[in-house]
């Protein structure tokens, strides 16, 4: 996991998660302009992506994914003073609020919208460059209308919300390990399917991110008793 800034000290004001949310979009809205540079200079003799094609569909979806994943990182750093978790979240947070910014870039340089017409992850059944069929199988996740891998239900983020201390750190390790696999799982299957450069690059290094995150969350979850039930 690369480096981070320092977390806030614990017991901050109760403002500061809306304060830190803030300057996490700020931060994403200022990567946008350099990540249309970005887009430009790496891949010069590109053919920008179409609507519905697979780099498309990621890009839209993995910002959906990637905002819970700031949400729950905000939530638990209000629910825990264990600097572990709470630099943990941070780390998270704002990682993923500058991915987001790159993929908000991609879909303004390629000229396409934010919003897709076509179903949320319907770019996981596309062919992949060797020519296989889609191997995502989609299915519904709980109460949520979502085909996201990892995604948290409602039901989920409530109980999260409604927890404290080492019980809220462990809902949180529980939700965001399977999280980050299903973010795994989406940037290995944009792999499969893509060859731009920009987007290969970004997948790429998020499968190595996140798995690593995935160990040190795990290793987190059972010095704290595991799941709970």
């Amino acid at each position: 996991m690369a480096p981070a800034s320092s977390p806030e000290p614990a017991g901050a004001e109760p403002g500061r998660t809306a304060r830190l949310a803030i300057a996490a979009v700020i931060t994403a809205l200022l990567l946008v302009g350099a990540s249309l540079v970005i887009g430009r200079l790496s891949a010069p003799g590109d053919t920008a992506p179409l609507d519905g094609s697979a780099e498309a569909g990621f890009a839209r979806d993995m910002q959906t994914h990637h905002q819970q994943a700031v949400e729950m990182s905000m939530i638990v750093r209000d629910l825990t003073d264990d600097p572990e978790v709470r630099l943990l979240a941070y780390d998270i947070a704002t990682s993923q609020s500058q991915q987001s910014g790159q993929m908000f870039g991609w879909l303004a340089e390629w000229g396409l919208s934010q919003a897709s017409s076509q179903p949320e992850m319907a770019w996981m059944a596309l062919p992949t460059i060797d020519g296989s069929t889609g191997g995502h199988h989609m299915e519904s996740t709980g109460d949520v209308p979502s085909t996201m891998p990892g995604y948290a239900t409602a039901e989920q983020l409530a109980r999260l919300k409604a927890a404290t201390g080492v019980d809220a750190e462990r809902i949180f390790l529980t939700l965001m390990i399977a999280h980050h696999q299903g973010g795994v799982e989406m940037s290995e299957a944009v792999l499969a399917r893509s060859d731009y450069r920009v987007v290969v690059d970004l997948a790429t290094s998020m499968v190595q991110a996140q798995t690593s995150e995935i160990s040190l969350m795990q290793d987190m979850l059972a010095k704290r008793g595991g799941p709970l039930p």
